[in-house]
């Protein structure tokens, strides 16, 4: 449950600081700092969190969530 939270919060956090970017390299590589300190604090592989931040942050304007 904890763990749940945790990656809740990551999320969150990510979006908010997403949507203050004003291009998709800025929201990648925040999305990917993002990434990979949230697979860090739930024991996962930094590497893949960051790939997945990274993308995710870049691609979330395009999807409207940003």
């Amino acid at each position: 449950m904890r763990t749940k939270l945790k990656i809740t919060a990551l999320f969150a956090a990510m979006l908010a600081v997403s949507g203050c970017m004003a291009s998709d390299i800025e929201r990648a590589g925040a999305g990917a700092l993002v990434g990979g300190l949230g697979t860090a604090a739930v024991g996962g592989s930094v590497a893949t969190g960051v790939v997945v931040g990274a993308a995710a942050g870049a691609l979330c304007d395009d999807v409207n969530l940003c």
